[in-house]
């Protein structure tokens, strides 16, 4: 059987609690009762020598102890005591609560089986004295001396019950307190489930789910500390690995539509050729579409072989000093073709006639590159794409600018994510991967760099990067 961790804190609390008590009960008790023993037989034992020096002279004269018996009387009801002078053979002279009325020679009464050298031995005794109470008394003996005998005693007697009843007055502050303390610890209780056993419960049950495979489910942080701080950690990395799977099974199916769809239309071609349903005048034309599909799908597969090397736990830069200049201007000569298809001419601003950075050359080649080719496919025919260097502070900015349709706002946040493209890229660029800002982007943050983009629709886009300056070398 599986016990939680609050069922054993109870089982725990209930085990402490009746220890407590029965220490309380038992040992406590002992303890106070020996207390309130000591202090009460000190107390009675000054009181019967305070009396027995005081009446010493009227001991065994009845007309003297008739007056005295009423103001000892007062005394031994305010303490709950019953005074008593006996002689050497057992002889009561006064007792403050016999009622009855003494002989000629003074006596009231004699106690039976009395040994007086009982005693002598200690200040105080506890019984039925002699039995003659049918209860136990604390019994306080002091001497009355005589010029050379010993006369008697003043004994002073508390009853068992009152005795008890001073030492449970004593007593219920101990119940008191351990009450107190039982409720502070079922505070503690009560406090433990709210920041401890209920977190870690449902952390607990969170990490079940997730062991289903459920990464969708969220468990809260309800408190802001260490449990929080790790049901916080727990939500957080199962919201990534579940953004993860999603983003998996999106790039799977983006791979799979982009490979379905050029794969298709070469078999499709490919079977019209072989089965003699081309005309032979229209063979070059499908096997030039067949050549661009084929290109797509080289250039699909390239940009995810690149995507994959490019993964920040593995990627590796090569990193040196080199002049982006002659790159800038060599990778807008490799599209000079296509630029003038589309009458789209360039303006260069450089920060000087060299600007060194360093950086891996051949990556950052790339991210030129794509921007560039992004550039030209979304400008407008006749139109202008600016690249801008600038300087500032250990860093040289570089900005690709063209004047084409823009980027939607809602669309700005998604155009890193791989094979996104918006509706007028698909309209525009049949051959385009939805890759290659991607790349750019996992290129920059490689070098631990910023890549910001602006973007108006109708007026154009502007991509911006920055490199760490080199040395001239």
């Amino acid at each position: 059987m599986k016990i939680n961790l609050l069922t054993k804190y109870i089982i725990l609390y209930i085990a402490i609690a009746l220890v407590s008590f029965f220490a309380v009960t038992v040992v406590c008790y002992r303890i106070d009762y020996q207390n309130v023993y000591d202090e009460q037989a000190d107390i009675l034992y000054r009181q019967a020598a305070s009396i027995a020096k005081e009446y010493t002279t009227e001991f065994g004269t009845p007309e003297n102890m008739r007056d005295d018996i009423r103001e000892l009387r007062t005394v031994a009801r305010i303490n709950d005591t019953r005074i008593m002078f006996i002689d050497t053979s057992g002889n009561v002279y006064m007792d403050t609560d016999y009622m009855g009325t003494a002989n000629e020679e003074g006596i009231y009464y004699t106690i039976d089986n009395f040994n007086y050298d009982s005693l002598n031995t200690s200040d105080s005794i506890y019984g039925k004295f002699f039995n003659y109470f049918s209860e136990n008394h604390l019994s306080a003996v002091a001497p009355i001396a005589g010029e050379f005998s010993l006369k008697g005693f003043a004994i002073v007697h508390m009853p068992a019950s009152v005795l008890n009843n001073r030492v449970y007055t004593t007593f219920e502050t101990n119940y008191y307190s351990l009450m107190i303390v039982f409720w502070l610890n079922i505070s503690f209780i009560i406090v433990h489930f709210i920041y401890v056993h209920r977190p870690i419960k449902d952390i607990s049950k969170a990490i079940t789910e997730y062991g289903k495979g459920n990464l969708a489910y969220r468990v809260k942080a309800h408190h802001q500390d260490e449990i929080g701080r790790l049901a916080a950690s727990l939500d957080y990395m199962a919201s990534e690995l579940n953004e993860s799977e999603q983003f998996q099974q999106k790039f799977l199916s983006n791979i799979s539509h982009d490979f379905r769809s050029p794969l298709t239309s070469i078999k499709g071609y490919l079977e019209a050729i072989a089965d003699g349903t081309v005309p032979p005048e229209m063979i070059n034309k499908y096997i030039n579409i067949i050549l661009f599909e084929t290109d797509r799908l080289t250039k699909l597969t390239s940009n995810i072989l690149t995507l994959n090397e490019l993964d920040p736990k593995t990627v590796r830069l090569e990193q040196t000093n080199f002049d982006i200049n002659p790159i800038i201007k060599h990778t807008i000569e490799s599209f000079e073709g296509t630029c003038k298809k589309k009458r789209i001419q360039f303006q260069l601003t450089f920060s000087g006639e060299s600007a060194y950075v360093y950086a891996d050359k051949g990556k950052i080649q790339q991210v030129i590159y794509n921007l560039i080719d992004n550039a030209i496919k979304f400008s407008n025919e006749n139109s202008f794409v600016s690249v801008i260097l600038r300087e500032k502070g250990e860093k040289l900015y570089v900005s690709v600018k063209d004047s084409g349709c823009g980027i939607p706002k809602d669309s700005l946040d998604k155009i890193w994510d791989r094979f996104y493209k918006t509706d007028s890229s698909r309209g525009r660029d049949k051959k385009g991967s939805g890759l290659g800002l991607s790349i750019t982007k996992e290129i920059i943050q490689a070098h631990s760099e910023t890549i910001d983009v602006i973007s108006t629709e109708g007026v154009g886009t502007e991509f911006i990067f920055s490199l760490t300056l080199g040395k001239n070398v």
